[in-house]
């Protein structure tokens, strides 16, 4: 057995002990690899960073997806940009009123290495209210002419193919493309180890929509630890819970429930002095 090793941008190193590398390919976009793990099970590698893993996928897909799905007003017609693991869209199709789900990846090496070697991650390829169109999200959002309930940004870190989807442009392209009351659910990066960039991805969002719900997480695999996710929209407000919703896929989450949405939205302190505190009524 021997070792992989992620260096994240010459200022950090974590070493996941490997039993079997299972894939090592490269698309014109980059590099995607699958190796199975001690630790982690099997783990999706995107130019040398680790991206998702059998164990602890759920801590990441669950918390990316259903407080935006139990709070916006409809979830019927469901967006979701990269995502190609096929985590989030299985989150997404837990819930029975989403009619309609298309996910847009630009890599079509992830979906299908993703569904070759991970498939306990993507486990509704098949269900017939998803989509998997092979294109670029950032041109989809200003091209297209329909309208989503919820939008979810599943991309990796703001470089590469992933760049274009932090900035105000797209987040406008999403805007146009949110219906009335719709919500977007995006990954904003670490507070901790890219402290700096989720600042600026949170000023951004608050420059496009006029309510911005940053909440927090743990992801094991990330050197991070803490990972943050945001709900934006024109009226969304994470306060306002579907009881419903959060009722029928409550019991087959692993790590989300009303109890951590709760606490999910609580801000630590640091960032709380750096970020308006959001207006959330009592309820």
């Amino acid at each position: 057995m021997d070792w992989y090793r992620e260096v994240y941008r010459d200022r950090s190193s974590y070493g996941l002990r490997v039993r079997e590398r299972l894939f090592d390919g490269r698309s014109d976009l980059q590099r995607v690899e699958v190796i199975d793990t001690l630790a982690w099970g099997r783990v999706l590698v995107i130019d040398g960073i680790f991206m998702t893993s059998e164990r602890d996928e759920h801590y990441y897909h669950e918390l990316l997806v259903h407080p935006a799905l139990v709070s916006a007003p409809s979830v019927a017609r469901v967006l979701i940009i990269g995502g190609g693991d096929g985590g989030t869209a299985r989150e997404v199709l837990r819930h029975p009123d989403v009619d309609r789900c298309l996910l847009v990846e630009i890599d079509p090496l992830v979906v299908e290495t993703s569904r070759r070697f991970l498939p306990t991650i993507g486990t509704a390829w098949d269900d017939r209210r998803l989509e998997v169109r092979i294109g670029d999200g950032v041109a989809h959002v200003h091209e297209t002419d329909e309208r989503y309930d919820v939008v979810i940004l599943d991309g990796t870190d703001p470089v590469g193919p992933g760049e274009g989807l932090f900035d105000e442009r797209f987040y406008r392209g999403v805007a146009r493309v949110l219906a009335p009351g719709g919500v977007l659910a995006a990954q904003t990066e670490s507070p901790i180890l890219t402290e700096e960039l989720f600042f600026d991805i949170q000023a951004t969002l608050r420059r496009v929509f006029r309510r911005v719900h940053p909440c927090f997480g743990p992801v094991p695999l990330y050197s991070a630890g803490l990972w943050s996710y945001t709900l934006a929209g024109a009226e969304v407000d994470p306060a306002r819970i579907d009881t419903k919703r959060l009722a029928a896929i409550e019991p087959s989450c692993k790590h989300y429930s009303a109890e951590i949405h709760r606490a999910a939205f609580a801000m630590p302190a640091a960032v709380r002095r750096r970020l308006p505190v959001p207006d959330l009524p009592t309820r």
